[in-house]
């Protein structure tokens, strides 16, 4: 497939250096909440200068496109600053409705990586394209840790979806179901009410380190 080909779902590619880069290449021709995913992630990327660790063909390292109109008063709009906490609500809730529904129980750490218990089982990274004082779209990568079960000795407290519930996930499937939750999270940001609820969830599931261990 060609980059200038438009796409309207999943995407994937048998390899990439970050999803979050392929998919801003790629801008142009994908559709609001279409999604590049890699089956092998050369260079994967975390907050900061972190990079993220995955085994080719073990794990979803992928990105989605939130496309939002910037323009006052249009329901999906969403302002630079504090407004664009609502993204990752969005994304950190979405997770957590699809690793619940696998039986897996997790809490949110701020500003957005995924726990289950004191293990880190997913990292998020959001990178936003404003224009002028608005956020007209957002790439939003996500590296989930499904089959993995072989670690670097660097990486303090990693866990796996399989580790935690013993069954090896079919990957395809997997992203289908994970990229309905986000589709439907994305859905409530077209209300007041919806946003609302969204910060309320968050702040209830959300917890921070304590200082000096960030």
């Amino acid at each position: 497939m060609a980059p200038q080909d438009k796409f309207t779902d999943i995407l994937w590619l048998e390899e990439a250096d970050s999803t979050n880069s392929e998919l801003r290449r790629r801008l142009d021709s994908a559709d609001n909440l279409s999604i590049i995913s890699a089956r092998s992630q050369t260079k994967g990327r975390g907050q900061g200068d972190h990079s993220w660790f995955s085994s080719p063909r073990t794990n979803l390292t992928f990105s989605i496109l939130f496309r939002f109109p910037a323009a006052e008063g249009e329901p999906f709009a969403v302002r630079a600053g504090e407004e664009a906490l609502l993204i990752t609500c969005v994304t950190t809730l979405a997770l957590r409705d699809y690793l619940l529904e696998r039986g897996i129980t997790a809490r949110i750490k701020w500003p957005n990586d995924i726990w289950v218990g004191e293990r880190k089982i997913c990292g998020i990274l959001i990178e936003n394209i404003l224009e002028g004082s608005f956020v007209r779209e957002s790439i939003v990568g996500i590296g989930l840790d499904v089959n993995e079960e072989n670690w670097p000795d660097n990486l303090p407290n990693p866990v796996s979806m399989k580790q935690l519930t013993g069954v090896h996930y079919n990957l395809d499937a997997e992203l289908v179901a994970l990229r309905e939750q986000l589709c439907s999270r994305f859905e409530t940001l077209g209300t007041l009410q919806g946003r609302s609820a969204l910060l309320e969830e968050f702040n209830r599931y959300m917890f921070r380190l304590p200082e000096g261990q960030q």
